[in-house]
């Protein structure tokens, strides 16, 4: 019995990219199941996003922006369930999905807004603390057991525990979502800097305005800085790499999965608690807040020197490694689909008037 799922996100230069990606990596894994998938999303008109969608050969369709819009949409493409993923959506567009028979699924951080699902998915570190109220009959899975990662950061953990190299010039990647809207990258590339240590950086540079003020900075003896535009070669590049320093976000489920030794900055009132929780569980080094490592003063000096003992020193970077690896195996986004396909064969079954015991698809 053939499932067709639809999700429905956006991304753009304000919302960023985490959204999809995430999106994209549960696609991947419904897709190779054979399930049909249909985005529903608005772009932004990033040439980036779209290259994601149209590279895996995933249709993509306009985003409805109203509920009869949605149902048409959906009626249309003949969606069996939709996954929604977006801080903007209102809650009647779930209501009326759930009201027509579909099943939903919502990817979640934190707080449900109001949305009415069969399965919520909260990814985020230590979601399965908390508990709250859900739909009769809905389905919650919360924790890093749920990460949704792509099939290119999944294909490159490591089948052990990660050793950084030692008694080389370290590697060191920056980069800030796929827009970078708060212009994190020259904050973080002059801190880098300044830390005085011999390296190589790549930075992401999400527009041109970002690109001139990297390629402004003066590195000193034995730094390296090279400037490169947002690109499919980042995982490649991270698993390479001795060191990341990246925006807290759903990135960082990829940097654990890798066991890549990184540092972050929160950059926006929702990073917080992920960044807080991260840090403090010794899985990542925390660098602070970017508005206030922008400003200079004792937080920038803090975080200069966070990164210089990253850069000095293999010992702690080993030992970031080891927990980070630890902590997101990989799997998440098999374990979502199991969930996801599995509620949408048995709704279709009783609609049908057939079988409703479980079937857990392949």
């Amino acid at each position: 019995m053939t499932i067709t799922v639809g999700i429905r996100c956006d991304a753009g230069p304000q919302t960023g990219v985490g959204h999809l990606v995430r999106c994209v990596a549960l696609a991947e894994e419904l897709t190779a199941r054979g399930t049909a998938v249909h985005f529903l999303s608005d772009l932004g008109g990033l040439d980036w996003a779209a290259r994601q969608l149209t590279s895996r050969g995933l249709p993509w369709h306009p985003a409805p922006y109203d509920t009869v819009g949605l149902i048409a949409a959906a009626t249309r493409l003949d969606l069996d369930a939709v996954v929604l993923d977006s801080y903007q959506l209102p809650p009647a567009h779930s209501r009326a999905l759930r009201a027509s028979g579909r099943t939903v699924l919502a990817i979640v951080d934190g707080d449900l807004r109001g949305q009415e699902a069969d399965v919520y998915v909260d990814q985020n570190l230590d979601a399965e603390l908390s508990t709250p109220p859900l739909p009769p009959g809905a389905l919650r899975l919360a924790g890093l057991d749920y990460a949704l990662l792509r099939r290119v950061i999944r294909d490159r953990r490591p089948a052990t525990t990660p050793v950084p190299g030692s008694g080389r010039t370290p590697e060191v990647v920056a980069f800030f979502g796929g827009t970078d809207a708060y212009r994190a990258a020259p904050v973080m590339g002059r801190l880098l800097l300044r830390t005085g240590v011999a390296c190589r950086a790549t930075i992401v540079a999400a527009d041109d305005s970002l690109r001139h003020e990297l390629l402004a900075l003066r590195p000193g003896p034995g730094q390296r800085l090279e400037v490169i535009s947002p690109t499919d070669r980042l995982p490649a590049l991270l698993a390479e790499a001795d060191l990341a320093i990246s925006a807290s976000g759903t990135s960082t489920w990829e940097l654990l999965c890798l066991g890549l030794p990184a540092a972050l900055v929160w950059v926006v009132e929702n990073q917080l608690i992920g960044y807080g929780r991260t840090t403090a569980r010794g899985l990542a080094a925390g660098l602070g807040h970017l508005p206030a490592l922008a400003a200079g003063g004792d937080d920038a000096r803090d975080a200069v020197d966070v990164l210089r003992e990253l850069l000095i020193s293999t010992t702690a970077r080993t030992a970031l490694a080891g927990r980070a690896w630890a902590a997101v195996d990989g799997l998440g986004t098999a374990r979502v689909a199991d969930a996801l396909l599995t509620r949408s064969l048995r709704a279709r079954s009783h609609v049908a008037g057939g079988p409703t015991a479980d079937q857990t698809p392949g």
